[in-house]
């Protein structure tokens, strides 16, 4: 019989809750248009959502008119950046996840202390490109295991310390910090686990499914860092073939040739849960309509709004 395992938590974190309530009651109490800073969150399904409502996305402030109401994406920016739209007298709204943020606290603090902070990530993306704002002078980018070598840390540094970005794979960064404790046996730790506990939950949640499964189909945009990260558990977890799809539509015939008999789902921390429905849908006419929910944790997490759009009480 073909069956569907779907993982659960699966979809919306608090933090991408946030973000996407935040231009929501933006476009709310201000009106059309707001404007948005890069993606608010890597999903195609929320940007274009969203863009139809009013908001406008841009790529950087010069695009914005001076006076308007802008929202700064969950993924943090560095203070260059704010330091612009205060000079372009531009309305802030800040969106950024509060579980990035601390990174961004970590960073500044221990850059004070005199520390290098070795972070580990993605040079290009949003949330590293912001954090490394904050103290470039004591940052050095590591991307994985292999670029340890060439890390350089000035006597005169108090030491070494490494951080991370939020949505990688918990093994991905156990690697990199044992690579850098290998060359450096000083190496400080963090104060706690900089990995988000969503990113940890959907990849655990994966974990649970993957053996069981001949296909995992993990909802998500290509430029979402933790939803392609959940493809890359899934494969190390022992699932036979594992796809990232926006929807339904992405599904392929070739995928389900076979013997394929149980199919996981999941959707990473910025995939909303109505593009899930849409690929169980599209199982479902290829007669996966036996669906089991497997639970690996239950998520309680929230995150209040800004002050500027809470109701006052």
């Amino acid at each position: 019989m073909k069956k569907v395992l779907l993982a659960a938590p699966r979809g919306f974190c608090a933090g991408v809750d946030r973000a996407v309530l935040i231009v929501e009651q933006a476009l709310e109490r201000f009106g059309p248009p707001v404007y948005v800073r890069r993606q608010i969150v890597h999903n195609v399904h929320v940007v274009a959502d969203l863009g139809a409502r009013g908001a406008i996305f841009v790529e950087e402030l010069d695009e914005v008119p001076e006076g308007s109401t802008v929202v700064f994406s969950a993924h943090g920016v560095a203070p260059s950046v704010r330091a612009e739209a205060e000079a372009r007298t531009l309305t802030v709204i800040d969106a950024t996840c509060p579980l990035v943020a601390k990174v961004h606290a970590e960073a500044v603090r221990y850059a004070r202390d005199g520390y290098t902070i070795a972070l580990i990530g993605h040079e290009d993306h949003e949330e590293v490109v912001g954090t490394r704002g904050e103290v470039p002078e004591s940052i050095r980018i590591i991307s994985g295991p292999e670029n340890v070598a060439a890390l350089d840390v000035d006597d005169s540094s108090a030491g070494l310390i490494w951080l991370s970005q939020t949505t990688l794979a918990v093994d991905e960064v156990a690697q990199t910090a044992d690579a850098l404790r290998a060359r450096f046996p000083q190496l400080v730790d963090p104060p706690g686990d900089d990995i988000c506990y969503a990113s940890q939950n959907r990849q655990n949640s994966v974990r649970a499914i993957a053996e069981h499964c001949d296909l995992v189909l993990v909802v998500g945009s290509a430029n979402s860092s933790n939803s392609v990260r959940l493809v890359e558990v899934a494969r190390g977890a022992g699932a036979r073939d594992a796809r990232l799809v926006d929807d339904g539509a992405d599904l392929r015939e070739e995928w389900f040739a076979g013997d394929v008999r149980t199919v996981g789902v999941t959707a990473g921390a910025s995939a909303p849960e109505f593009a899930v429905r849409d690929v169980l849908d599209a199982l479902a006419r290829r007669g996966f309509t036996n669906v089991e929910e497997v639970t690996s944790a239950v998520e309680t997490v929230t995150f209040e709004l800004p002050a500027r759009l809470r109701v006052p009480k």
